[in-house]
């Protein structure tokens, strides 16, 4: 139930890649038939990625993965000025949010703007934050700890009205609930391979075409001259397919995967007292549902759900080691600390089904209960 820090890559997807790395082990840049069969797959890898967003292949520039993409959205906007104003929000990815924080020490200026307490920014709120020198606004599609989706589309108008580049993370959103450039006007959009049952280390950033992006790893030129290197074939070709598998699934996965959480949720409320559900029960992948048991430690909970054989998360993966609640709950969502202290996001996938919840709903009332007897003794 941690489908949201990674997934294991699909069955279809494993068999390609063995497959390439075998057969298409040229350099994607060599002229003889080696090359020319890496480069195929290449070509095809980037159809695939480009068809499941509804763009042009042109469009898609491969990286390692979502922090990459987002980094180089970013950046690649931002070195091109020397100065300016970028609109961000609190509840950012820290590959978003750290990025913005460096460029906050080069003459640039971020305003971080605030959600509401379902976790949801007002796009009223981001076109009062304009200036007459931004030039990028950056807001994810989906957050990673609640599932709460953003108002990507209204903050495409408003960015296309000001004549601002828009860029979005949409890496936990992808997969989850339908992604597509054509129908949500974003100039830049992130995805990731490893949360849509594709390899880890790899990828890809649209570029709408007409965006200007300066060079962020220069050498031969590969990807526009955007980020050189030898194009990594077996994993983008493995993006691809992962792609083309979850567009072609999605409407059956997120069907399936909304009733479990719904599910999971109610037996939760059910069985355990003083227990709340974070977010907008609506507006949220299908997946994704963040709870806060009062009185009780999350980091013990997930030690003691992993011993039982459950995986669940705290909250964001990438920030699992530092210490402190979440950001997210507490500025974002105003949270207190205690209850943001107590939350677990469970983020369901492929492999789940009835007979997990239901395992969860008997272990997890008795856990929750031990952990809270515990913490008040130690009170007393």
């Amino acid at each position: 139930m941690d489908y949201n820090a990674t997934t294991p890559a699909d069955k279809e997807v494993l068999a390609l890649i063995n497959r390439i790395t075998t057969e298409c082990y040229g350099n994607p840049s060599s002229s003889h038939i080696l090359g020319r069969m890496s480069r195929a797959c290449l070509d095809d890898a980037r159809r695939k990625v480009a068809v499941s967003l509804e763009c042009d292949d042109d469009e898609i520039c491969f990286t390692t993965g979502g922090s990459e993409s987002d980094n180089l959205a970013i950046k690649g906007v931002a070195d091109g000025r020397s100065c300016g104003h970028i609109v961000s929000t609190c509840i950012e990815h820290s590959a978003v949010k750290r990025t913005c924080d460096y460029l906050a020490t080069r003459n640039f200026s971020v305003t971080c703007l605030p959600v509401d307490r379902m976790g949801c920014v007002d796009p009223k709120h981001v076109e009062e934050a304009i200036r007459d020198d931004t030039f990028l606004i950056t807001m994810m599609w989906a957050n990673n700890e609640t599932g709460q989706i953003q108002p990507v589309e209204d903050v495409a108008r408003i960015a296309r009205e000001h004549g601002i580049t828009f860029h979005t993370d949409a890496v936990q959103a992808f997969g989850k609930i339908p992604v597509s450039v054509r129908s949500v006007p974003v100039d830049l959009l992130s995805i990731s391979g490893h949360k849509i049952y594709g390899p880890k280390g790899v990828g890809a950033l649209y570029i709408r075409r007409g965006v200007e992006l300066v060079t962020q790893v220069h050498g031969g030129g590969q990807e526009q001259g955007l980020r050189s290197g030898t194009e990594n074939v077996a994993g983008c070709a493995a993006l691809g397919e992962a792609c083309r598998l979850c567009t072609n699934r999605l409407d059956e996965w997120a069907q399936k995967l909304g009733g479990l959480r719904d599910e999971l949720e109610r037996g939760i409320l059910e069985r355990i007292p003083e227990t709340t559900v974070n977010g907008d029960p609506v507006r949220r992948v299908p997946n994704t549902s963040s709870i806060s048991f009062h009185g009780v430690d999350s980091s013990q909970l997930v030690v003691r759900l992993d011993e039982v054989g459950f995986a669940v998360s705290g909250g964001s993966a990438c920030k699992s080691t530092t210490e402190g609640p979440s950001t997210v709950l507490t500025m974002g969502m105003g949270l207190s600390a205690d209850e943001a202290a107590g939350t677990i996001r469970f983020s369901l996938g492929h492999g789940s089904d009835a007979s997990h919840v239901a395992q969860m709903h008997e272990v997890l009332p008795g856990i929750v209960e031990q952990l809270r007897g515990v913490r008040s003794e130690k009170l007393t």
